[in-house]
């Protein structure tokens, strides 16, 4: 069996940088536009094996540090009706398998929302790896993936007096992820 190389992606533990990362969401709003967001604060390790394709990721996002740019609406979506922050304060990601997609690769896992663990399959771009001005190495990835937040228990309906929806049920996850090679 032959084993996977990724140029310049040395084998090691990876610490995500949440200065230089975004975890963002988009949602479908009254059917005729989309609402972005991000979770502020978060964490990460990527555990690079020498070969790739038996590496392995797990994250953490506080679901507290929501942030649509608007304060009313992201206390809605930390209440009851949405995230249930205080009852629920994490979301997280733990891979169980990379494999090649086409160029690129395909990582899935269980993410867990809202005490609700369903598996899921990001769309990974390997982005490369460079040196940083403090005798660093740092690694780019960016991931994708769309959710139905129905599926994790948040289920709230909202229904328009002309047919549709306030809030869609499909969420598109967007991960810009630039990590750090620990110091041996």
């Amino acid at each position: 069996m032959s084993t996977t190389t990724v140029p310049g992606l040395t084998a090691g533990t990876w610490t995500i940088d949440p200065a230089h990362s975004e975890v963002s969401f988009s949602v479908r709003h009254l059917m005729v536009s989309k609402v972005k967001g991000t979770f502020d604060t978060f964490e990460g390790t990527i555990t690079v094996a020498e070969d790739p394709l038996a590496s392995s990721v797990t994250a953490e996002i506080d679901v507290t540090s929501i942030n649509t740019r608007e304060e009313n609406r992201d206390n809605h979506l930390r209440s009851p009706d949405f995230f249930e922050a205080d009852k629920h304060p994490k979301i997280t990601f733990k891979s169980t398998s990379v494999t090649p997609k086409g160029s690129d690769y395909a990582v899935t896992g269980d993410l867990t929302i809202k005490g609700t663990t369903r598996p899921v399959t990001l769309d990974l771009e390997f982005n490369g790896v460079s040196g940083d001005p403090w005798g660093g190495t740092r690694a780019g990835f960016t991931a994708t993936t769309e959710i139905n937040r129905n599926d994790f228990g948040i289920d709230i309906s909202m229904p328009l007096d002309g047919g549709g929806v306030v809030v869609g049920e499909k969420i598109k996850i967007t991960l810009e992820i630039e990590a750090v090679l620990a110091q041996a």
